[in-house]
């Protein structure tokens, strides 16, 4: 049996994508009236799973690279600030099969997005009481391998299982040496086959298949 469930979040537990469009245009606005609207849903959609400041040069290839840390910084603060009042969409299911997985594993997050938005998450959808930890490189400065590694560490996990979204995902948890479940209803691919679940709440099912004795 796995002793701990560890989660992505955008692409595995909710669709952030619109919050983020409309909080990084108003700032991009603010910064440049000619950026305006140039965040769109299929840009950020083909980011996913990228570390913010790899977003950021995707999405604005010409921009001077000084300039690129503080327009970084006032983008993660407003998407926060947006996300904890707005939310994002949640996927079908999400609420009730977190609160059925909580009754048995311990779950947790790790996830490649700045510090405070798994916490603007749980403000805007109250589901912080189900997650014991989490982690991500805004806080730790490492990538999301490594930050597997000190939830793992930390919470004395011995047969863990990371559930997400992306190749990159499937990369991190490789890496980590930890088993992973495809989210494919979420934003990406794997480029080989994996086991997979096509709607959040075939996860406990999933689980239950993949469970070590």
């Amino acid at each position: 049996m796995f002793d701990g469930l560890m989660f992505d979040l955008d692409g595995t537990l909710w669709d952030s994508v619109d919050a983020i469009c409309l909080s990084w245009n108003k700032v991009l606005g603010q910064y440049d009236p000619a950026l305006a609207g140039t965040v769109t849903r299929e840009k950020v959609t083909g980011c996913m799973g990228l570390l913010l400041p790899d977003i950021l040069k995707r999405l604005l290839p010409h921009l001077p690279e000084e300039e690129g840390g503080p327009l970084l910084r006032r983008l993660m603060e407003e998407e926060n600030a947006w996300v904890a009042v707005h939310g994002g969409t949640l996927y079908p299911k999400v609420p009730e099969t977190v609160e059925l997985l909580a009754r048995t594993y311990p779950l947790f997050i790790v996830s490649n997005c700045q510090e405070g938005y798994i916490e603007a998450f749980f403000q805007a959808h109250g589901l912080g009481r189900f997650f014991r930890d989490f982690e991500n490189p805004g806080r730790t400065g490492q990538a999301k391998a490594h930050n597997i590694g000190l939830v793992v560490g930390r919470n004395g996990l011995k047969r863990p299982l990371y559930i997400g979204d992306t190749q990159g995902d499937y990369n991190a948890a490789a890496a980590a040496g930890v088993p992973f479940l495809h989210a494919a209803y979420g934003f990406g691919h794997v480029d080989h086959e994996v086991p997979h679940v096509d709607a959040f709440a075939e996860i406990p099912g999933a689980v239950n298949r993949l469970s070590p004795p």
